[in-house]
């Protein structure tokens, strides 16, 4: 995945949680989470990566229309 660098400006409070909530499933908190703030992420299944890859291009399409919105050219790979 290629990170756009120049479409940072655009993501919203919203675009995160978004992304954040479609991974909660896999985190995995230590006993001692409440203490520590520590647990750990399983591995995700082949067919998690692939909705991971189809969320990630839906976002940065979302991204790329508020830059246009905004009237800034993004760059890619800048």
């Amino acid at each position: 995945m290629k990170l756009r660098l120049d479409l940072l400006e655009h993501l919203t409070e919203e675009d995160i949680a978004e992304q954040a909530e479609l991974n909660v499933h896999r985190f995995k908190p230590e006993p001692l989470f409440l203490k520590t703030g520590v647990g750990s992420l399983s591995s995700a299944s082949t067919s998690e990566r692939a909705q991971e890859v189809a969320h990630s291009m839906e976002l940065t399409q979302r991204l790329e229309s508020r830059a246009k919105a905004s009237g800034k050219k993004s760059i890619p790979g800048k």
